[in-house]
């Protein structure tokens, strides 16, 4: 009796390996590479060159307050051997200042453009998402990885989640198409 439930074991493991190297030969596998759909995709693109635009003018204000600033220290470098003692103090508490206000509008200018750099992204990320499952039930992948540390080439289907991006968001309406 011993015998005939090893022989029974044994078959039943069989099997098993032969269900699991069947099963493992149809398991499709797909990586999606996101940096390079934020850098290559239409909607991506897009989002870079809106959130350029929009920004555009207070990174100029800013560049403006920094060379401002400089040129003012410069000025009270050059000038500061000549200066009275109250001169010279309120020379460098106005430099102070000019220079806490320039970082302050420093820090909010970087806040508000993570923030909706942030934002932008994130409409980008769910429609390359959605693009992600519609390849994957279209091409039947079982699994579809988005961070990894290695993965074989032949598995990355991030060229085509592209091309599909790109067919729903043309070049041209990429940047002028906005929710």
């Amino acid at each position: 009796m011993k015998m005939l439930t090893t022989k029974n074991l044994l078959i039943a493991l069989l099997t098993l390996a032969a269900t699991c190297v069947a099963w493992a030969e149809d398991f499709r596998i797909g990586y999606v590479n996101t940096d390079r759909i934020f850098r290559e995709a239409n909607s991506a693109i897009a989002a870079q060159t809106k959130l350029q635009q929009e920004f555009a003018k207070r990174e100029k204000e800013l560049v403006e307050l920094g060379n401002s600033l400089k040129t003012n220290s410069e000025k009270f470098e050059r000038d500061a051997p000549t200066l009275s003692e109250s001169q010279r103090v309120t020379r460098q508490r106005q430099i102070a200042d000019q220079d806490r206000e320039f970082q302050r509008k420093r820090r909010e200018f970087q806040e508000d453009l993570n923030a909706r750099k942030n934002e932008e992204f994130q409409q980008v990320l769910e429609k390359a998402n959605k693009v992600v499952r519609q390849v994957a039930e279209a091409e039947k992948y079982d699994l579809i990885l988005q961070e990894a540390v290695y993965i074989s080439p032949k598995h990355d289907i991030t060229e085509k989640v592209i091309k599909a991006i790109n067919a729903q968001t043309p070049a041209s309406t990429g940047a002028s198409s906005s929710k």
